[in-house]
């Protein structure tokens, strides 16, 4: 006999949608970045542990997250983008703040700081708990801007886990989204590390591009 039809509970719709935006820990990186960027950051350290299956770990200094929005920033449906079909048509932002923060949510263990203000006293840390829900808000220092702190990603989805590569490829992934994304915007500094080892720096990277075009004009 045909099975009654009925709603998704919003976690696993979250973790269905996940599975459009999160392929793997450089989807995660990636989405991270794009916000740092759109949030006006001009430095950006990442961290990574274990090709990202452990630890990623994106801090900025943009202009972070009010307090009464951290939740909302990890609710689906949620974004700072646009609020009509019009807006969505001429969108030039890189990412969707909210949507993908809440897929990344549902597939991981996500801690979310932020600061918008100078006073590294007045930063607040929201993290996601067992049952598909969210701590409440609590207070922290932190310097203005934003950490997203993700951990032990498809810890809840383990067929999703099973396909993910070896920690080295993974990580390379994650080196080229970081290059890629670091070569469109030489304003920005981003620094990145794998198991506590810097791999890549932008700002020497920067200075060397630099370098070669003060030579080049020479």
């Amino acid at each position: 006999s045909m099975r009654a039809i009925k709603l998704l509970n919003p976690g696993l719709a979250n973790q269905i949608s996940a599975g459009e935006v999160i392929a793997r820990p450089a989807s995660v990186v990636k989405e991270a970045l794009e916000n740092s960027i759109d949030a006006g950051a001009r430095n950006i350290k990442i961290h990574i542990e274990s090709g990202g299956q452990r630890l990623m770990r994106v801090q900025d200094d943009g202009i972070g997250i009010p307090s009464n929005q951290m939740a909302l920033a990890l609710t689906p449906h949620a974004t700072s983008k646009i609020s009509s079909l019009e807006e969505l048509e001429c969108v030039s932002s890189l990412g969707f703040r909210g949507e993908a923060l809440a897929s990344i949510a549902s597939v991981s263990r996500l801690r979310l700081t932020s600061n918008t203000d100078s006073k590294e006293s007045l930063a607040y840390f929201i993290h996601t708990t067992g049952t598909n829900g969210f701590s409440e808000l609590s207070p922290i220092a932190h310097p203005k801007g934003t950490t997203l702190e993700i951990r032990d990603l498809f810890f809840n989805t383990p067929a999703r886990r099973k396909f993910l590569r070896k920690e080295r490829t993974e990580f390379n992934h994650i080196e080229q989204v970081v290059k890629r994304l670091s070569l469109s915007r030489f304003d920005i500094s981003i620094n990145l590390q794998h198991n506590g080892k810097e791999i890549f720096d932008s700002c020497s990277a920067n200075s060397l591009f630099e370098q070669e075009k003060n030579l080049a004009a020479i």
